[in-house]
């Protein structure tokens, strides 16, 4: 009877450090991107975001100015995203666009205060 007692604390034991160790899986955040203006800066988030570790894919939608991104939670969060996303030189939620990357931005992916869209 103690064996069996012991053997089943045992498989409890590991059951629970197995279930601690599953990854966080895969997630879906959406960012609002209200300076995104084109197709070409659709084309440039993409890419900055293909290099950031853990992210799947990404969606621009410069009409809707949202850009959906898919990620390894264990891998990125969606702060890790939003900064990305400034770094390329855009605003992403409450995260405003890096001043250096934005100033190289081409004239239509700007902002129109600035002098930029189509």
């Amino acid at each position: 009877m103690k064996k069996l007692l012991l053997l089943a604390i045992a498989v409890m034991g590991i059951t629970t450090f197995a279930s601690s160790q599953v990854k966080k899986g895969i997630q879906t955040v959406t960012i609002q991107t209200p300076t995104v203006q084109c197709e070409s800066c659709k084309k440039r988030i993409e890419a900055y975001l293909k290099r950031e570790d853990g992210v799947q894919k990404s969606n621009v939608d410069f009409k809707k100015h949202v850009t959906k991104v898919t990620f390894y939670a264990e891998r990125t969060n969606a702060e890790n995203i939003k900064a990305a996303i400034a770094n390329a030189g855009y605003d992403a939620d409450d995260v405003k666009a890096e001043p250096d990357a934005y100033e190289k931005l081409p004239k239509c992916c700007k902002k129109p205060e600035d002098g930029g869209g189509m």
